[in-house]
């Protein structure tokens, strides 16, 4: 069973997608909520396979709070629920992590197969906006690491870039012009991000994903 947890606060359609997806032997709804700060609670407690969240929640910005949840649970995905199929608004939704983006007026059959394709490691965007992250999707290509940790942010991903490097803390300070107090907490919000449990593996995993390489 895939676990999934809703983040919207609005009811009825919380309502509509609870009933969408409870008809799907495979998916099970396992909580609801309607802020940031609940659903990220929820996900604690519930410990959701998929989280589908809405881009404007009442104390924030769904994109926020998938960064925030990633930071917390990098293993969850996120599947974004949104109004218009805004591109900025998608890449936004990408760069915070998200697996893929859904606009509400989707139909039950498509919402499913969202669900399923993001449960399965998947990625999934209206067919609409395919076109317009084009461009996104060749930057991504561009930079190794991008598409392999698309929780960290991009300061966590230049700290991890001078990890795969060799570079110690002090180092990476001198580089990026940062504090070896602030590199300390990047270094710490990476491994946390990335679910692993020392510098070795972190480096070890950001070369599998062909950073580190010094280019002549």
């Amino acid at each position: 069973m895939t676990r999934v947890l809703l983040v919207d606060d609005h009811p009825l359609f919380l309502d509509g997608v609870r009933a969408a997806l409870t008809g799907d032997a495979e998916l099970e709804v396992v909580g609801t909520a309607e802020d940031c700060v609940s659903g990220l609670e929820q996900a604690t407690r519930l410990q959701p396979d998929v989280v589908l969240m809405d881009l404007n929640l009442p104390d924030g910005s769904g994109i926020d709070a998938t960064r925030d949840l990633l930071a917390v649970h990098p293993a969850v995905r996120v599947l974004v629920m949104t109004m218009s199929a805004d591109d900025d608004a998608v890449v936004a939704a990408m760069r915070a992590g998200a697996r893929g983006y859904v606009v509400k007026g989707a139909g039950r059959d498509e919402l499913l197969q969202a669900v399923r394709t993001v449960a399965a490691g998947g990625a999934v965007f209206s067919p609409g906006v395919a076109d317009r992250l084009g461009t996104f999707f060749s930057g991504v290509a561009a930079q190794p690491g991008r598409e392999a940790f698309p929780q960290l942010t991009e300061r966590e991903r230049e700290v991890l870039e001078l990890l795969a490097r060799g570079f110690d803390n002090r180092r990476i300070a001198r580089e990026l012009f940062l504090s070896d107090k602030t590199v300390r907490n990047h270094v710490s919000n990476v491994l946390s991000r990335l679910d692993a449990p020392d510098r070795a593996e972190a480096i070890q995993r950001a070369r599998r994903a062909g950073m580190g390489e010094v280019h002549h």
